[in-house]
């Protein structure tokens, strides 16, 4: 019996036109406002940024792209960033990655302000959430915890193996995971035995960066398996998982694309609007 997909798609197209709705209602005041800065022009940037944009513009979310020359120095983009945590009509501020070699990513992240951290990499809101003390989350690991909502699947208690450590994905979910009553256990690819130790999880999040590198045996009939992987090989885009194979045995599985990817953008798009509205209240 093949696994019930989870689409991100679907349940991303519900969230958007949710907060299309609560958008369209606000009066009397001007919409939220998303600046994302782009350094270089890297092509997958590129395509990211355009898919943000347009996702925005459908919710009726106000956008500015401001676009740097690769050579501009950490200085001169620090005072960019200053300049935009500054700005009253500016509600949300997305760096979008990666920089180039000779931009410190860390200085960056930590210069954006709490109150303006649309993608929720400050150190000061990762801080929160290991608090649990905070709305506003990593928009990848809110994304794939509304994913599992969406299907009534329990993680009190539950056995959850994560692949992959990143600062992005897998030690904020962790964390999130943990403050929900999950039992965690956080792999990489050198972890002895990996096969083994995922083959026990009841909930399997690989957000690895390797191309089908679950196969079947990770995986066991009763287990939810969650692709963060976006990976090209031959031009061909693909998750972490072996999905066909996979998909073949255990009982929920997320595709890619169509996966966690719209989630991630959609669950941007409402820490955009949350810090809006926090905004508001606050002037």
């Amino acid at each position: 019996m093949s696994a019930k997909i989870i689409s991100g798609k679907i349940l991303s197209q519900k969230l958007n036109s949710n907060l299309k709705n609560s958008i369209a209602q606000i009066q009397d005041f001007r919409p939220p406002k998303l600046t994302i800065i782009q350094v270089g022009d890297n092509s997958a940037s590129n395509k990211y940024i355009k898919n943000k944009l347009a996702s925005c513009k459908k919710v009726g979310i106000e956008t500015d792209l401001l676009r740097f020359d690769e050579n501009i120095t950490e200085s001169q983009l620090e005072k960019e960033l200053i300049k935009l945590n500054n700005d009253n009509l500016v509600d949300g501020i997305l760096v979008q990655l990666p920089l180039p070699k000779h931009i410190n990513e860390k200085i960056i992240k930590n210069l954006i302000s709490v109150n303006k951290d649309a993608d929720g990499f400050n150190p000061q809101t990762l801080g929160n959430v290991l608090l649990d003390d905070t709305d506003i989350y990593p928009a990848t690991p809110l994304g794939i915890i509304k994913l599992l909502e969406s299907e009534n699947i329990n993680l009190l208690g539950a056995n959850v193996t994560i692949i992959g450590r990143s600062n992005i994905v897998g030690k904020p979910l962790a964390t999130i995971l943990i403050n929900k009553s999950a039992t965690v256990t956080i792999c990489n690819t050198k972890t002895k035995n990996l096969a083994k130790v995922c083959r026990q999880a009841d909930i399997l999040i690989s957000a690895a960066g390797t191309a089908k590198l679950v196969t079947k045996k990770f995986v066991n009939k009763n287990m939810t398996v969650i692709d963060v992987g976006a990976n090209f090989v031959n031009g061909i885009y693909c998750g972490d998982v072996d999905f066909e194979k996979v998909s073949k045995i255990v009982k929920y599985i997320t595709p890619v694309p169509g996966g966690v990817g719209p989630m991630t953008i959609s669950c941007l798009l409402e820490n955009v609007y949350k810090l809006y509205i926090k905004h508001s209240y606050n002037k």
